[in-house]
């Protein structure tokens, strides 16, 4: 009895790495916690650090004990890591910068961050779109960093910028994305829910609420006076596609394919994904078989990512819709088409594949739907059986 008590308190190193790394496969997560000699480091499918496209298994050293500390340590590395590449900003970092416990310089610590940002291949093959990217997605964080006046950089200065960005915001999620980054590369230890503090962009209660029902997003188009952004809103509506995603699709299979199969393209955010109309009467609905031939249909919008950035394609559709004054916006559709495939029955795995994410995002963005489906069949199950 000894002996299984102690076991149970003081589980081999082994078989604790095993009971983590088969949670994160059952989360769809495709990183994995290693030991190495008696070090922890992550390995996975990772950005080749050459700046070529795709993703190769590779590893990252933390340099953290194999202990109960080292592995909560190195499991709030991996989502960190995990949500930086859902987000596709995360950078190699090669070495700490700074020692434990010493004090770390502010101004410094920036100039390194923006080094390792600029010199990072992936980064150089598009200098123009990497101006914009930081710009637009990085600056405005770490200056709210600096606008508090502290020389230092602490973890509780990290916090206190993330708390100052409004819950369940999309800034906060990209503050939370690029202090994490900017944390990992000086070796600083953020609390362990960071990720999850972060992460407030999901699709939450309040907001669903808000969601136009499928007779609603019919209505609405009509108030679309222009006809290739009328496809573009019914691209989204049909296929439940990211904002930027509408111009870097194959649209082949509208005009060939009687299932109407989309291919999103590699140079998007997630790369390519193939996806399924829901609804598929909706093809027809908003007229969207004429792209497969025509795709000059689409308004005109810079696709070269020499001399724009997918976000920047992203935010002229989001601005057209307030230009219209539509009460929805483009995410509002994504989620939508989302919640739509849930109802019908289509497997969270397929439905996460066909969205460009993993089963994890789909899982925690659409938890309170999934859950509410699988308990509503369990409760029909036992209902049928009654009456059997």
């Amino acid at each position: 009895m000894y002996i299984g008590t102690f076991w149970l308190m003081n589980p081999p190193q082994d078989d604790a790495l095993s009971r983590i790394n088969a949670g994160l496969r059952s989360s769809g997560i495709r990183l994995r916690l290693e030991r190495r000699g008696h070090r922890l480091g992550l390995r996975g499918p990772l950005p080749r650090r050459d700046g070529k496209p795709g993703l190769k298994v590779q590893r990252i050293s933390l340099g953290l004990s194999d202990d109960a500390e080292g592995r909560r340590r190195a499991l709030q590395h991996l989502h960190q890591v995990e949500a930086e590449l859902e987000a596709d900003c995360f950078q190699w970092i090669e070495a700490p910068q700074s020692s434990a416990g010493a004090a770390i310089a502010l101004e410094s610590a920036l100039e390194r961050f923006q080094q390792t940002f600029e010199t990072d291949p992936r980064r150089r093959r598009y200098p123009a779109g990497a101006r914009s990217t930081w710009s637009a997605a990085y600056q405005p964080y770490l200056r709210r960093l600096r606008d508090q006046g502290e020389p230092q950089l602490s973890a509780g200065l990290l916090e206190r910028v993330l708390e100052s960005y409004p819950l369940a915001s999309r800034s906060r999620q990209q503050c939370g994305l690029v202090l994490g980054l900017l944390a990992r590369q000086e070796q600083l230890n953020l609390p362990a829910d960071w990720t999850e503090r972060a992460a407030g962009y999901g699709l939450h209660q309040a907001r669903f609420r808000q969601l136009p029902s499928d007779s609603r997003i019919l209505e609405l188009v009509d108030a679309i006076p222009n006809p290739g952004w009328r496809l573009v809103y019914g691209l989204m509506a049909t296929y439940g596609l990211r904002n930027h995603e509408v111009f870097f699709t194959d649209f082949h299979g509208l005009d060939q394919d009687q299932d109407a199969v989309l291919r999103v393209l590699p140079t998007t955010k997630t790369g390519e994904h193939q996806v399924w109309p829901f609804l598929p009467e909706w093809v027809d609905r908003f007229g969207l078989r004429s792209l497969g031939c025509c795709r000059e249909l689409l308004p005109t919008v810079c696709t070269d990512l020499s001399r724009t950035t997918l976000q920047q394609v992203g935010r002229r559709v989001a601005e057209q819709f307030r230009r219209y004054r539509l009460p929805l916006t483009p995410y509002d559709l994504r989620h939508a088409w989302a919640l739509r495939t849930i109802h019908m029955g289509l497997p969270d795995t397929v439905a996460a594949r066909m969205m460009g994410h993993s089963v994890a995002i789909h899982t925690r963005t659409y938890h309170h739907w999934i859950t509410r489906r699988d308990q509503q069949q369990a409760v029909d199950a036992a209902l049928a059986r009654r009456g059997v």
